[in-house]
C-alpha cells in the first residue's frame, strides 16, 4: 500500500499592513497526502519540494491588490503560500514528466505537492550546475505570472532597456541583493564603471572583492546622499533602481543629460502605508532622462539567448553568484521576513528537509 504522510505546509494567515511578521504565517502539519498517484488521475503529477525561493514581490502579494498591480495577492486563510521552487517528481501520470525528473516552477510552499497544471513547471536540463541556481539565475517560468528570476531580469534590465555603451558609468542601489549582484557583473562585463549602494561594510567590501564593482559605499553611514552620489556617481550615465524614494530623488540630481534610469523595483516602499514623494521628477525633463519600468515575465522570448550567454560565464567562473540558504520549512517564514530586513546578501533561497 502506498504510504500517507504528513504534508507541512505555510498557510498565510491574513493581509498585512506595515512591516510583515512571521505571525503573518502559520506552519502547519495538519494535511496528509498519500505518496502514490491513483490510477486514471488526469494527468496528475506527485512531486516533493527541494527548494524554495523568497522574493521581494511576495512582500506585495501579502497585501490586497493596488489599482493596475501585475501579480495577485495570495489567499489567506487555509490556502498554501505559493512561489517558485525546485521539485523532484516522485509519481507521474503526464507523458511529458517522468519519475525521478527534476522540474522548476509554481509550487505550493509545502513538503510534498500534486500539479495539475504543467504549464506551470519546466523539466530542468543543465543539471551540471547547482539545483538552486534555478531559484535565482537560471530561472524563467514560461507563463504570464512568471516572477522572482533575478538573472532574467538583470539581462534584460542592463543590456535591453539600458542600451549601454562601454565606458559608461552605471549606479546600482541595492546592489548585493539578488538582481543588483547580476546586473553589476553584466555591466562589468560589458565594460561599464560600476558603482553600488549596500546596507553593510561587509557588503560594501562583497561587491567590490567579489563581484568586481569599482566602487561601493554603504548609504546606512551616508549622512547626505546627495553629497555621496555626487562622489561616486557624478554625472552618471545609468541607474539600476531597485530602491525608490530618497535614493531614486537624490540619483536625479546627479544624473547626466539623455541618461537611462531603469526601474526594476522599489523595496524601500513595499513595506509604508504611504509611500514618499519623488520631489525631483521635473529633472527628468531638464535633463532629457529616459526613465523605463519593465516587468520580467514581457521577456520571457530571451530566455534561449540568456541561457545560451549565461552558462558559459558560470562554467568559465566570470559570473559569481550568492545565495543565502535557510534549512528546513519551519523557517520559511523567517527567511522570508528576513528578506524584507536586508539581513541577506544575495538570493535567498529555502532547502526542505526530509
Amino acid at each position: 500500500m502506498a504510504e500517507v504522510v504528513r504534508n507541512k505546509q505555510v498557510i498565510f494567515k491574513d493581509y498585512v499592513n506595515g512591516y510583515p511578521t512571521v505571525s503573518d504565517m502559520v506552519v502547519t502539519s495538519d494535511a496528509t497526502i498519500l505518496l502514490e498517484l491513483p490510477e486514471d488521475d488526469g494527468g496528475l503529477i506527485l512531486v516533493e519540494n527541494l527548494y524554495f525561493s523568497c522574493d521581494p514581490y511576495m512582500r506585495n502579494r501579502m497585501t490586497k491588490a493596488m489599482e493596475g498591480s501585475y501579480i495577485d495577492s495570495f489567499t489567506h486563510g487555509s490556502v498554501p503560500y505559493s512561489g517558485y521552487g525546485v521539485p523532484r517528481i516522485l509519481d507521474s501520470s503526464h507523458p511529458n514528466f517522468k519519475k525521478e525528473d527534476l522540474v522548476w516552477g509554481l509550487v505550493n510552499w509545502e513538503e510534498y505537492g500534486l500539479i495539475k497544471d504543467t504549464s506551470s513547471i519546466i523539466k530542468i536540463q543543465h543539471t551540471d550546475v547547482p539545483l538552486f541556481y534555478y531559484r535565482g539565475i537560471l530561472i524563467l517560468i514560461d507563463f504570464c505570472n512568471a516572477l522572482g528570476m533575478p538573472g532574467m531580469t538583470a539581462h534584460v534590465g542592463f543590456h535591453k532597456i539600458c542600451s549601454p555603451k562601454k565606458g559608461e558609468t552605471m549606479f546600482v542601489s541595492s546592489a548585493s541583493g539578488a538582481v543588483g549582484q547580476l546586473a553589476g557583473q553584466f555591466a562589468k562585463l560589458f565594460g561599464c564603471y560600476v558603482v553600488g549602494s549596500v546596507g553593510s561594510q561587509e557588503k560594501v567590501d562583497l561587491l567590490k572583492n567579489k563581484f568586481g564593482f569599482d566602487e561601493a559605499f554603504n548609504y546606512k553611514k551616508e549622512q547626505d546622499l546627495n553629497i555621496a552620489l555626487n562622489k561616486y556617481f557624478p554625472n552618471g550615465d545609468i541607474y539600476f533602481e531597485n530602491v525608490g524614494g530618497k535614493m531614486l530623488d537624490e540619483v536625479l540630481r546627479n544624473m547626466r543629460l539623455n541618461g537611462c534610469i531603469v526601474v526594476c523595483g522599489m523595496i524601500s516602499q513595499y513595506n509604508l502605508a504611504q509611500p514618499e514623494s519623488i520631489h525631483k521628477l521635473f529633472l527628468l525633463v531638464m535633463k532629457r532622462i529616459r526613465m523605463e519600468g519593465f516587468i520580467v515575465f514581457d521577456h520571457y522570448h530571451e530566455y534561449p539567448k540568456f541561457i545560451e550567454m549565461i552558462l558559459p560565464l558560470i562554467h568559465e567562473g566570470n559570473i559569481t553568484y550568492v545565495e543565502d540558504i535557510t534549512e528546513g520549512l519551519e523557517n520559511a517564514p523567517a527567511a522570508l521576513i528576513g528578506l524584507n530586513s536586508g539581513i541577506y546578501v544575495g538570493k535567498q533561497v529555502v532547502a526542505i528537509a526530509h
